[in-house]
């Protein structure tokens, strides 16, 4: 049953809205208080909030900004007897579903809500299907590698001890964050992932602890940082490696002391946050290039768990190779596809520089290429256009790994163009670049059609 929350400080107009949408099979439940309808949300999932601007307590404005903080998803509709354009644009900007103006109009009122349930239900949905996708949670393996990790995640996650997580790029690390905090005391808390490499320098201490308003040129006004929004829960600090001095400062002082203050800000806010980092790079290098704080190094450091790069475990390829075939084929609603025993070995031999991630791409690039529900050797290595050992010869002709990309580069686009009896347009579809684009690659690499 779908279950609306309403915050008014108004008795009469909550009841009254509670009869309408009870009346219309809703499950409604109403607080007088913001204070007490943001516990209510702590502890109940709703599919709706109704939402008064002006209230004695905290006014709605400063409601949604929390409720969005923590469930961003959940679709807030404003009702109020203060209607302007002014507010009807806030409310919208801060997240707001829809905004309607008292008194209310019961047809209006139902049309709302049954659309921001619809969409939160679209969004629920879309979330599962991304995790029935994209496989999220699962980590797949049964070599010894994977099995020490996995066993190693189950020792750890009840602990709220500090995890660094390294590994090559596409090995997995955020899967392996989210494995330790799912089992962890904090499951049904957030995890909040910030990659560090994504934000710029300027950036990442307000984006980390947050800023109070005019604290700089553009901070029209307070925000949380993701320290904050974690408390209670995990905090992912992924390529932690990039992090810049300044926050990694004002990291180690919110291990040592458990408070942190906000950019621009004096007061010291208490959080209570489980910290699990990754990186691909070597720390202890960067520390040897003074580019990372030893002493924040040891305090990351306590649990170190290193994802071996897929090269190095290739018995998980089968078992990776046969996940991704079903979940890709669900994603395309394609019939079940199988990969023969050779081309399973074929892809085993292939040295894999993305990892899992590049493998989970190179398997659906197979399958909606190929269109087949046998994929042979014969198929994977049209597609990767060298076999084993030209791979190997290309390896060792190039100088440098730029070089390498070039010429394996050269060689696909010119195996697709014979595939395809030079048809441009149709090669260029199959390469899914534009035929000007395909026409300057032709240029650059000097492939020409031979008489």
């Amino acid at each position: 049953m779908n279950t609306i929350l309403i915050i008014d400080d108004e008795k009469e107009i909550c009841e009254s809205l509670k009869m309408i949408l009870d009346y219309e099979g809703y499950q409604t439940d109403y607080s007088l208080l913001p204070s007490e309808g943001l516990n209510k949300i702590e502890s109940t999932v709703f599919s709706a909030l109704l939402l008064d601007i002006q209230m004695p307590e905290m006014n709605g404005f400063e409601v949604i900004k929390r409720v969005k903080e923590k469930y961003a998803q959940l679709p807030v509709i404003i009702i109020t007897a203060h209607g302007s354009i002014e507010n009807a644009i806030k409310a919208t900007k801060l997240g707001a579903f829809d905004f309607i103006e008292k008194p209310i109009d019961r047809d209006k009122l139902l049309i709302s809500v049954r659309n921001a349930v619809d969409q939160y239900k679209l969004l629920l949905a879309n979330e599962e299907m991304k995790r029935t996708i994209f496989g999220e949670g699962k980590i797949l393996g049964r070599s010894k590698a994977i099995q020490n990790i996995l066993q190693l995640i189950e020792k750890v996650a009840p602990l709220d001890t500090r995890v660094l997580i390294t590994g090559e790029n596409g090995t997995g690390k955020e899967l392996v964050a989210r494995a330790i905090h799912n089992k962890s005391s904090r499951k049904d808390k957030p995890f909040i992932e910030v990659n560090c490499a994504a934000i710029p320098n300027e950036l990442i201490e307000s984006e980390l602890f947050g800023h109070e308003k005019g604290s700089f040129t553009g901070a029209v006004q307070q925000k949380i940082g993701k320290f904050e929004l974690a408390n209670r829960g995990t905090i992912f600090l992924d390529e932690v490696g990039d992090m810049s001095p300044q926050a990694q400062a004002k990291v180690l002082r919110v291990i040592e002391d458990g408070k942190l203050e906000r950019v621009g800000g004096t007061k010291k806010i208490e959080v209570d946050v489980r910290i699990i980092s990754a990186t691909n790079k070597n720390l202890i290098e960067e520390i040897g290039k003074e580019k990372f704080r030893e002493d924040l190094f040891h305090r990351l450091n306590v649990i170190p768990l290193n994802i071996p790069a897929l090269r190095e475990r290739a018995e998980d390829i089968p078992i990776l190779i046969n996940q991704f075939t079903a979940e890709i084929t669900s994603k395309h609603k394609k019939l079940p596809v199988s990969f023969d025993e050779e081309s399973i070995k074929f892809l085993q031999s292939m040295p894999w520089t993305g990892n899992v991630r590049e493998l989970r791409n190179a398997v659906e690039r197979i399958i909606i290429i190929m269109d087949k529900r046998q994929i042979t050797k014969r198929d994977v290595e049209s597609l990767f256009v060298i076999g084993k050992a030209n791979f190997n010869d290309l390896i060792d002709q190039s100088n440098s790994f730029q070089e390498f990309k070039e010429k394996a580069e050269r060689a696909f686009i010119l195996k697709q163009l014979i595939a395809n009896d030079w048809n441009i347009s149709k090669t260029a579809e199959i390469l899914d670049i534009q035929r000007s684009h395909l026409y300057n690659k032709m240029k650059k690499y000097e492939i020409e059609k031979e008489d």
